[in-house]
């Protein structure tokens, strides 16, 4: 039989959530296992940041790593259908004056360098080990993962932080995943190169464009390229009668602005990608031996792109749930009510 391994936390799922909450536990000298299915560099949507994120970095000891890989951004562009009346908006302008940037980011490589840094300051990270089992009884959990190889590993954890983002994989054992009907939307999106961005200050900012069936995002990257997206109501993709690059591009006419932009801009990889039904959560989100963070526990419609910045925050308020399981069980209930 294959050698059981032990740790006091075991992470699923190597994006945001589960490397801060991995970095944080493993600063303390607890012995933490983060364990990713695939391999970093991997492919995710979801490049914008919030200017919330920036601190959250800061106590992570990246935002110097994450400034050098993104594109500063200052604000938002609001662009209607059917006027040439453009709505700026600046950060400078919410709440809190001093949180007036923020990056936009390839996620491959953000989530490459969060993971890697979080085995910088101990954890145990394995790529290629998709969780199969997780099995809880009084004192813990044994966990088992396949690796890429077709072999198995098996870790015996004091504690489980599922951050496995849609995988969901503790919310899918206990059937407590439900969708969220008010938000049934569905997502066209690709990468371009040579699109027309804004100039000077703004070249950074996001666009946001809607029309009849939805709204557009348009995020420059540094690397040149520019991220755009339909987030559509379920109806318009279910007429799509025909292939998924002439519907997308189809669905871009109906945006002049986005379309005029885009009119010299060629697709990277002549690739578009489609996602849908993508709001749900969980009705549970912690136990006495598990927690769920991130988009593992929820994930709501992104035009405000809060999904970074409630995986890293969720990560860093689940830190010390975690701490209060490990160091201080008798606490733990008022902590769940919490």
């Amino acid at each position: 039989m294959a050698e059981v391994e032990r740790c006091d936390v075991l992470v699923v799922g190597g994006g945001p959530a589960g490397s801060t909450i991995a970095t944080l536990l493993a600063r303390e000298g607890r012995r933490v296992v983060l364990l990713e299915k695939t391999h970093h560099p991997r492919f995710h949507i979801g490049e914008f940041l919030l200017p919330g994120n920036v601190a959250l970095f800061e106590k992570r000891g990246v935002r110097d790593q994450v400034a050098r890989i993104g594109l500063p951004k200052y604000g938002i562009e609001f662009v209607p259908p059917d006027s040439d009346q453009r709505t700026y908006v600046d950060f400078a302008e919410g709440w809190d004056p001093a949180k007036d940037s923020a990056w936009q980011v390839r996620r491959s490589e953000l989530d490459e360098l969060l993971f890697r840094h979080a085995a910088t300051v101990g954890a145990t990270t394995l790529e290629g080990a998709k969780v199969r089992t997780v099995d809880f009884d009084d004192d813990g959990a044994t966990v088992g993962a396949r690796l890429d190889d077709g072999s198995t590993r098996t870790w015996r954890t004091r504690f489980v932080v599922d951050a496995s983002g849609r995988d969901t994989v503790l919310a899918n054992q206990f059937k407590t995943k439900q969708k969220n009907p008010e938000h049934n939307s569905t997502a066209l999106f690709g990468h371009f190169r040579d699109a027309r961005r804004l100039e000077g200050r703004r070249e950074g900012n996001i666009s946001i464009c809607w029309f009849e069936h939805g709204w557009f995002w348009f995020i420059p990257l540094a690397d040149g390229t520019t991220s755009v997206g339909a987030v559509c109501w379920a109806y318009y993709m279910k007429a799509r009668d025909k292939p998924l690059k002439d519907y997308f591009f189809e669905t871009i006419r109906l945006c002049p602005e986005l379309h005029d932009r885009l009119k010299y801009a060629t697709l990277v990889d002549d690739q578009v990608h489609a996602t849908g039904n993508f709001s749900y959560s969980s009705s549970q989100a912690t136990g006495d031996r598990y927690l769920l963070v991130g988009d593992a526990f929820t994930f709501i419609d992104p035009m405000f792109s809060s999904g970074v910045y409630l995986a890293m925050q969720g990560a860093f308020d689940g830190a010390d749930f975690v701490r209060t399981a490990l160091d201080r069980p008798s606490e733990l209930g008022r902590a769940r009510a919490d």
